[in-house]
This record gives C-alpha cells, sequence and structure tokens, in this order.
C-alpha cells in the first residue's frame, strides 16, 4: 500500500522496518515498526486488536483512536517526516489504505540500566538515586520531586540526523522569563548533526565556551537539580545523558556538595572553608615553592633551608624543571589510573605513585620536598572534583610563571586570573557572586551553610521573579 510505501522509501535499507499488513473489515491496512527498539508485546496486541471481531465495524484511523480499540496511548500525524521520525524513535504507525495520515502508538522500549548512586556526586547521607540515560524516566525523578502545577517541560528536538529528545525544565512562577527564553532561543539555533551527550549543548549556551572555566552546572543527582531549580536555574535534560546541564552557573556551586544540605551546618560550612583552602594550596604551592627556592630562598625559614639544601643537593634538574617534571608525571599517574580498568587503577596510581616517586628520589633525580609539595597540591585538588581540569592549567601555568618571575610574577598573575574570572557573567549571574558583587543576603549559602530557617529569600545572584523562599 502506498501510505506504508511512502514511509519506507524514506529509507537507505529499509530492512530495519517490520512490516505486518492487516485486515480490518472491508479495510486494508500495515502496521510498521522497529523490532530493536519497539516493545514486541505491543506490536502483538496492537495487531490482535485490529484483527479482532470488535474491530470490523471500524474504518477510519479516527476510529481506531476514538474508540480505543488500540490499548496504549495513540496520537494522529499527518506529516510524513514526523511519523518517520516516530518510527525511528521505537513507536509503531497503523497505515489505511486511502489515508494520508498516520496513527503513531506508544510502543517504545529501550534497554536501560538501572537507578543507581552516580560516581561523581556520592554522598555519606541524602537521596542515593542518579540520572540514568533514559529522558523519561529522568523527567520522572524531578516531577516526583516537583510536585506543582508551576513546573515546566518544554521539549526539544536537536541533531538534524540523532533527533535526540531534549527538556528544557523551569518553574514558571520562579524562573526568569529572560533567561527562560534565552535558553529555548540558543538551544533551537542549533544545527548539527547529532547531539549524543548533554555535554554538546554546553558550548552553544554558554557565553564564552572558549574559556578554561565553566559557566553551566552539571549534576547526576535529582535532589541537587530539583534544588536548583527551586532556586529559579533552567535545567536541560537530554536523552542518552545522565548529566543534566543547568544555567545561570556561579562559581561558588563548586564548593556545594550534597554532603552540605543532609548535615549539621556548623559541620558544612567547616567542610566548605577546608574546600577554598584546600583549592588555593593546590593551586598555588608549586609556584610558590619554585618562587621560593629561586629568588626568595631568604624567606624561607633557615631549619628548612637546610633540610631543603641537604635534599637539593647533586640534582641534575633545576627548582622549576625538576617541580614540572613530577607535576607532569602526577598527571599522568592520574590520567592513567582514571582510564584503566577499575580492578587495576586503584592499585596502578599507588603503586605508580610510590614505586616511581620513591625510585627517582633515591637515584638522585628528583627531591623529596618536590614530591611532597606535588603530592600534597594534587591531593587538595581533590577537595573540588569538579575544578581538576581549569586549576590543573592553572596550577602548571604558576609553576612556570613562579619559576621563571618569583613571588612578583606569581602575585601579578593572580590578580590578572582573578580580574579575568570577575569579568564572566553568564544570564545576568556576576560568576564569583556573591563575594564579587558583594552580596550579603547570599553569603548565608557560599563559605558558610545557615539553617533552613534563616533561608528565607532565594539567591538574588540567580536571576528569579519570586524571591520569597518561605514565608
Amino acid at each position: 500500500m502506498k501510505e506504508a510505501e511512502r514511509i519506507l522509501n524514506s529509507f537507505e535499507t529499509p530492512s530495519n522496518i517490520a512490516t505486518h499488513e492487516f485486515k480490518c473489515g472491508d479495510v486494508s491496512g500495515a502496521v510498521l515498526m522497529n523490532p530493536d527498539l519497539a516493545d514486541d508485546g505491543v506490536g502483538r496486541s496492537v495487531l490482535f486488536a485490529l484483527e479482532g471481531e470488535n474491530a470490523k465495524h471500524l474504518s477510519t484511523l479516527d476510529d481506531f483512536s476514538r474508540y480505543s480499540v488500540i490499548d496504549a496511548e495513540t496520537e494522529i500525524v499527518t506529516d510524513a517526516n514526523d511519523a518517520t521520525e516516530r518510527l525511528l524513535g521505537g513507536d509503531l504507525l497503523v497505515c489505511v489504505e486511502g489515508d494520508e495520515r498516520y496513527l503513531v502508538v506508544a510502543a517504545r522500549s529501550y534497554p536501560t540500566r538501572g537507578i543507581t548512586e552516580p560516581p561523581t556526586e556520592t554522598v555519606l547521607r541524602g537521596p542515593r538515586e542518579g540520572f540514568i540515560e533514559n529522558i523519561k524516566t529522568n523527567l520522572s525523578l524531578l516531577e516526583r520531586r516537583l510536585k506543582t502545577p508551576d513546573f515546566a517541560i518544554d521539549r526539544i528536538k536537536i541533531g538534524r540526523r540523532t533527533k535526540t529528545d531534549a527538556a528544557v525544565c523551569y518553574l514558571a512562577s520562579v524562573a526568569e522569563p529572560r533567561v527562560v527564553k534565552k535558553v529555548k532561543e540558543r538551544l533551537k539555533k542549533i544545527d548539527i548533526d547529532g547531539i549524543i551527550d548533554s555535554q554538546y549543548l554546553v558550548p552553544y549556551i554558554e557565553e564564552k565556551p572558549l574559556s578554561i572555566f565553566k559557566q553551566t552546572g552539571v549534576s547526576e543527582k535529582p535532589d541537587v537539580v530539583a534544588a536548583k531549580i527551586l532556586e529559579g536555574r533552567v535545567a536541560i535534560v537530554v536523552d542518552g545523558s545522565p548529566m543534566v546541564v543547568t544555567v545561570p552557573f556561579v562559581m561558588v556551586e563548586e564548593f556545594q556538595s550534597g554532603d552540605d544540605y543532609y548535615q549539621r551546618s556548623s559541620y558544612s560550612a567547616f567542610i566548605r572553608v577546608l574546600r577554598y583552602l584546600g583549592l588555593v594550596l593546590a593551586t598555588l604551592l608549586p609556584g610558590l615553592y619554585v618562587a621560593l627556592q629561586n629568588f626568595h630562598y631568604t624567606l624561607i625559614p633557615v631549619r628548612f633551608m637546610i633540610t631543603l639544601m641537604t635534599s637539593i643537593k647533586g640534582l641534575p634538574l633545576s627548582p622549576l624543571a625538576e617541580t614540572l617534571v613530577v607535576l607532569f608525571l602526577f598527571e599522568i599517574i592520574r590520567e592513567a589510573s582514571v582510564r584503566m580498568p577499575r580492578a587495576v587503577g586503584m592499585a596502578m596510581s599507588i603503586v605508580g605513585a610510590l614505586v616511581l616517586g620513591e625510585t627517582a628520589v633515591n637515584a638522585g633525580i628528583i627531591s623529596s620536598p618536590a614530591v611532597m609539595i606535588t603530592a600534597l597540591s594534587s591531593i587538595a585538588l581533590f577537595t573540588v572534583p569538579n575544578l581538576i581540569g581549569p586549576m590543573s592549567v592553572l596550577r602548571m601555568a604558576y609553576t612556570l610563571i613562579g619559576g621563571l618571575s618569583g613571588l612578583f610574577g606569581l602575585i601579578l598573575a593572580v590578580l590578572i586570573t582573578l580580574h579575568y574570572i570577575c569579568s564572566l557573567n553568564a544570564y545576568d549571574s556576576p560568576y564569583l557572586a556573591p563575594f564579587t558583587p558583594l552580596v550579603y543576603s547570599d553569603l548565608k549559602d557560599s563559605v558558610e551553610r545557615v539553617a533552613y530557617p534563616d533561608m528565607k529569600k532565594r539567591p538574588t545572584s540567580v536571576p528569579n521573579q519570586n524571591p520569597t523562599r518561605q514565608a
């Protein structure tokens, strides 16, 4: 029949599409389905219903849909391209001879993994659910937490070939309409062959996509994303990806963890101070060590200076070259431990660091203080896991600058970096808020975290149209 042939002719090799012809009274028709993506049980039930006694008096697609002969969600579409996309997505198509429309039957059945705790955001307390690669499941996890009529989900397809399903989620009465409109416009302008993961969208929605600092939040936990939506942010959920992107984004979010909100506020404040100190220590310690050793050795305490001189005596490398070599060595070990199978990854990182470090020190290639400084810096960097990438680059740059120009060059480099970070502003949210500009009301959830009864207002650093959180 020509209605079914119109769909099949659009395929280069339609062998992956199964066609089943049926006779319903005086009406002839066909059912098209993709066996790899559609539920076989739904396909059999549709054919059984169409060829059954109860369907003999039906003659049009409107009859099939109106009288619910098919026990599944149905929709009539008139566009052949739309029908083809539904078929490729796993739905069934019912064609009736003489009718140019198509009846779409929901029959998608994808193999997906179960909901487990995400490996990137483990918590000691609080929910342990994580997003998976199915957009329907991910949206249901958010809807279960946001039981309000103004929770909006705007669906969109991105990618000329993949036709990837995406959803823009926000609270209509809280989110700033300008932000929502800008996000939708940027997503609709994307013209690309395919979207495989949500990170494909990030360069299109960031203000400065070439910056080493990201300007979008990302999370695998539904409770974290729901909390950000409640503050007025917009979440972007993409089919096939467990990572949900949120905007607007400020840097202070990197120092916040799900654990902070499920334990005593005083302890959360203490942990956050450690994160800030750990990041400063991780980024500046190697550069400071090299600068003091090369240019400002008089500032080093005498006892430590004696130990240091004893350790570096006879080494073939300069302090700068030595520190850079150790930094590169630790980066290689870290990358290898991440890429290797989990069963040997941990052993690789421990044995590699211990054996190579000890051997290099005993061989007189590097000094033990350089190994200790680099190891301390690398460990401290993991206090803020989401900043490992940009801070590793900055650490290398600061070490090089400190070794070539001393403390003055290092201080100047830090000031230039701070000036650049202060200039970032995405979706009307200053990147360093609430510190620069100083927003007193938002300090309650920055370095410290006050108790929930004191969080009466939403953060003003994030544009929103309803600042009141609780009475």
